[in-house]
């Protein structure tokens, strides 16, 4: 073969940076939803199909498996995003969004007063909104009663199984966005959405496109959030860009996505529900200062059941046991394929879940340090087996669920 590059008759597993292009973008952007495909939707508006939930019963056996059809097509090849209006309807839900919202607020007030200093925060300045990390935790021990009742209702269940089967897993966070508050750029979201633009590249096309099967977004408003309060900025169907992980960083993406994006305005109890593939952006904040208005939304993050591997390990008493003569190799032969291929197979590259409290994302990245990375750390500052068996439980410590507020 000598130095000649082989060339496969194959498609290239991964997708080329240099092959994303604006124009292919653009093309699948502008389509427009057909009502006539969602026949149990009130409306569509802005190509965002609009639910009412007090028309239908989810317990209902005969048109339950209708909707769940209808919104399984808006999210992997519809427009992407659809509203369910009175979800948490004031008329049932308006006591249990009131003791949540105080449950919130206390949450809010504790922290401030913690040591761990502002909040970390992927996209806002830190300290600029109020974040609630793991809502869903810290709202339980706050307020169990109305935890109870706001994790109770069946249309959480109901759309969640929607897109992800059974046996899925809740986790949420709290967003506020005061008067002013500027808003996102437009961006995908978790899992690739969370990755670096080199990491995420590394990533075959079947898993670039998994991954928007893995996760639903979502948020329940918990005020409302009329136009000028800057509700969550959609681009439809711009989930069905393949290589869209790797684009929505580009400045021409971001671009269009100002051009062409639309908000929907939501009313205390309304969901609304996304692919994490939609190039989405919370809106700015217009909001008169005098006004006091806060944007309140729960963000919720529910993942499939089926990421996850078949046996727990626990890295730390593995990387113990062979910590000597690891370091030997790595003394001997640097970081080398073997060194590289060990590290892969004893620790956890994946950095999440964690506690966005105690670990949140680096200044300049999407992501707490990974247990590989700090085991490369430890290589490459000649830590003994002490100090990374040491590290390493603090980093699970600290990954851990949060205890009480």
């Amino acid at each position: 073969m000598g130095s000649h590059a082989f060339q496969s008759v194959v498609q290239n597993r991964l997708f080329h940076l240099d092959s994303i292009n604006v124009e292919d973008f653009k093309h699948v952007c502008s389509q427009t939803t057909d009502p006539a495909s969602y026949p149990l939707a009130a409306t569509v508006e802005k190509n965002i199909p609009i639910y009412d939930a007090t028309r239908f019963d989810p317990l209902n056996a005969a048109t339950t498996p209708a909707l769940q059809s209808e919104w399984h097509h808006i999210l992997e090849s519809g427009p992407g995003i659809f509203v369910l209006k009175g979800m948490y309807h004031p008329s049932r839900y308006g006591d249990t969004l009131a003791a949540t919202n105080t449950a919130f607020q206390h949450i809010i007030d504790k922290e401030r007063q913690s040591p761990l200093g502002p909040k970390g925060d992927h996209f806002a300045a830190s300290g600029k909104n109020d974040r609630i990390w793991n809502s869903f935790s810290k709202h339980a021990f706050v307020d169990p009663s109305s935890f109870i009742h706001y994790y109770s209702n069946p249309w959480l269940r109901t759309v969640s199984e929607s897109w992800l089967g059974p046996a899925y897993r809740v986790t949420a966070q709290v967003n506020i966005v005061k008067p002013g508050g500027a808003a996102q750029e437009s961006h995908r979201d978790y899992h690739l959405g969370f990755q670096e633009l080199d990491r995420c590249a590394a990533f075959p096309r079947s898993v670039q496109l998994a991954s928007q099967y893995l996760t639903l977004q979502g948020a329940v408003a918990h005020s409302d959030m009329p136009v000028e309060s800057g509700p969550t900025r959609f681009l439809p169907f711009s989930q069905t860009y393949a290589p869209g992980y790797l684009a929505w960083r580009r400045e021409e993406f971001r671009a269009f996505f100002k051009e062409r994006y639309v908000a929907l305005p939501l009313t205390l109890g309304d969901g609304v529900f996304f692919n994490p593939a939609v190039f989405h952006a919370a809106g700015a904040n217009g909001m008169e200062e005098r006004t006091g208005f806060q944007r309140k939304a729960n963000l919720l993050q529910i993942g499939c059941a089926l990421g996850k591997t078949m046996e727990h390990v626990d890295a730390v008493p593995v990387v113990e046991k062979c910590w000597e003569e690891v370091r030997e190799i790595y003394r001997r032969d640097g970081l080398s394929a073997e060194v590289e291929a060990w590290v892969g197979a004893v620790a956890d590259g994946y950095p999440f879940p964690s506690n966005l409290d105690r670990r949140p994302p680096a200044p300049s990245g999407m992501a707490p340090e990974s247990e590989q990375e700090m085991v490369l750390r430890g290589l490459r500052e000649g830590w003994g087996r002490e100090r990374i068996g040491e590290e390493l439980r603090g980093l699970q410590r600290e990954s851990r669920g949060h205890q009480e507020v």
